[in-house]
């Protein structure tokens, strides 16, 4: 795992890209170097995984090709092995070089893994880019006045050529999703690289085109087919993800997810968070698959967590506001596994590949009546009752949009500025495009989760805490094989809404390897009790709450009652805004 970054412009200043590099630093500790030649100045800085030596060393050269990268490709040695080399490391990264030089833009659909990176055509002066199929890597950009291009792994590096003005429109989008969509970010003229997507420059002129689209056809109907080939592909892929030359862990819940990816590794090291509340803690059922495996397994507690430094440092791991509270725990988590290991598997990607949602059961059997509908208004937008009846009023994508875990349309009416809610916005833009009507209503949403949710909360979630501690996170799960196979699927095999479980594919292959009663627990994750942190500490929101409302956010009066993450989308949001510049 690295971070990447270059200018390409009539003069780039080394010097801009020395310091966007330094803003990376996290992200690669071991290394780091700036390339320069007539018009272009890449920078690159390393996490060591694969050949530790100085023949890793990025900015990377070729005869007329030079890149920075930042991934692992788990089939490079397969590739490799059809490439004319000659080959001077054991890198990745100079598989890339060549994969480059024979395919052109088409290499990108032979690369199995997760990556970010930009390749310089001296030869013909084109950048070419690309991202992964999923978004698991981050990849940001913004065209600079005079023609050129800047790009980068994380926004602060771009930050240093000047901070944009902020884009109100995104700001908005955050209160609707708990997170910037792409391909915005935060500022105005800085941009995201969707996940599956190539980007292309060359004399000022910007391209980007998607290069994989998945097939929601369901092609499998049988259980016994479905349950033999996830054990086929679990048993390649998962220890394809061990790939590295430093030692792997695993995060682990003790849920399906990370259960599944420790039943087919050899006695991992395993780490876990537990926290004071039962609503949250994990960690109970973690040591239970911990010593069924008999994994080294590492657990610390979080239960003095320090609320006011989780709220200072978060705004500055993702240089925008995301209002997922199980940020913290993932930066918590990842803090104690970097102490023992570079790279750590995740279970990101189970729920929505093999549907584990519990708002799944409820989407298609909510009916929408004219008294449901006419109620909606009598009820205040941040009771349970008036979210409740919210979801089973609407229909379609709205009913999906109530469901979202942020600020529903009525709520963000009641607590947002006029300012901010402008008629004839559509604040359901980014999911409208991701919402496909013919398709079965659980696959459906399957195909949103993966799409828009996913890339845009949980896998930014889980790169910046991780990376924070310089240490490389892997999903195996979101092997883009394993997410065509869960397309695949009939949702009957991943779900039964009357018994409200899902995975079942999963269960049916796991039961008999995991401890009795296992898979019967409730889902819980990484989350923290920050509601209940907050109301140890009342003064926190209700400072961020004025602050909010005096920087001309909110509307102000009364503080409503708010969720978990509402809660905690208000603190960093306040943060964020205060660290940027943009308020007092």
């Amino acid at each position: 795992m690295c971070g990447i970054a270059g200018i390409i412009a009539n003069n780039p200043s080394r010097e801009t890209v020395e310091r966007m590099v330094d803003r990376l630093s996290h992200r690669g500790p071991d290394d780091s170097g700036t390339w320069e030649s007539p018009g272009v100045c890449l920078g690159h800085t390393r996490l060591s995984i694969l050949d530790l030596s100085s023949a890793g060393h990025q900015p990377m050269t070729k005869g007329h090709l030079t890149v920075v990268y930042n991934g692992e490709i788990y089939n490079f040695r397969e590739l490799r092995g059809d490439l004319p080399g000659p080959f001077a490391s054991e890198t990745d990264t100079e598989v890339l070089l060549h994969l480059y030089e024979r395919d052109g833009a088409d290499m990108v659909h032979k690369l199995r893994g997760m990556f970010a990176f930009s390749i310089w055509d001296a030869r013909e002066r084109r950048l070419f880019a690309a991202r992964d199929r999923l978004g698991i890597k981050p990849f940001f950009y913004r065209e600079l006045s005079e023609g050129g291009l800047a790009f980068a792994s994380e926004i602060k590096a771009l930050l240093e050529i000047g901070r944009p003005d902020m884009d109100t429109t995104a700001l908005r989008d955050f209160f609707s999703y708990k997170y910037v969509p792409h391909p915005k970010t935060i500022y105005r003229g800085m941009h995201r690289l969707p996940p599956a997507h190539t980007l292309s420059w060359a004399a000022g002129r910007l391209e980007t085109r998607r290069y994989w689209e998945p097939s929601a056809e369901t092609r499998i109907t049988d259980m016994g087919q479905a349950t033999e080939r996830l054990g086929e592909l679990l048993e390649q892929i998962v220890p394809e993800h061990t790939l590295s030359d430093v030692p792997v862990g695993l995060f682990l819940s003790g849920g399906i997810d990370s259960t599944t990816l420790a039943a087919h590794l050899d006695h991992p090291r395993t780490f876990t968070l537990a926290v004071e509340s039962a609503r949250f803690n994990e960690a109970p059922a973690a040591q239970l698959v911990a010593a069924y495996y008999g994994t080294e397994h590492v657990e610390e507690p979080a239960a003095a967590v320090d609320l006011a430094e989780a709220i200072a440092a978060i705004p500055r791991l993702y240089d925008e506001p995301l209002g997922d509270s199980a940020a913290w725990s993932a930066w918590l988590v990842s803090r104690m596994a970097a102490r023992h290991v570079k790279v750590a598997l995740t279970g990101e990607g189970g729920d929505e590949l093999f549907l584990g949602y519990r708002y799944y059961d409820k989407f298609p059997t909510y009916r929408s009546t004219a008294l449901r509908r006419a109620l909606v208004g009598l009820t205040s937008p941040f009771s349970r009752a008036g979210r409740s009846l919210g979801r089973r009023a609407a229909t379609g994508l709205e009913r999906y949009a109530a469901f979202l875990p942020a600020f529903t349309i009525r709520q963000k009416q009641a607590l947002l500025s006029p300012d901010l809610m402008v008629p004839d916005y559509d604040d359901l833009w980014h999911v409208r495009r991701f919402w496909r009507e013919g398709l079965d209503p659980l696959k459906r949403l399957q195909w949103a989760d993966l799409h828009a949710h996913l890339p845009g909360g949980l896998l930014t979630k889980v790169d910046r805490a991780s990376m924070a501690h310089s240490l490389e996170a892997r999903p195996p799960l979101l092997d883009h094989r394993l997410v065509e196979f869960a397309l695949s699927l009939d949702t009957g095999l991943l779900r039964d809404p009357e018994a409200g479980q899902g995975k079942l594919v999963v269960r049916d292959l796991m039961e008999s390897r995991v401890p009795t009663g296992l898979f019967d627990r409730p889902k819980k994750g990484f989350g923290l009790p920050i509601r209940e942190w907050v109301g140890r500490e009342p003064e926190l929101l209700q400072g961020a709450f004025d602050r909010l409302t005096k920087a001309g956010v909110l509307r102000g009066g009364s503080l409503p009652r708010l969720d978990n993450d509402q809660v905690w989308s208000l603190l960093v949001l306040d943060r964020w805004m205060k660290d940027a510049g943009f308020a007092a």
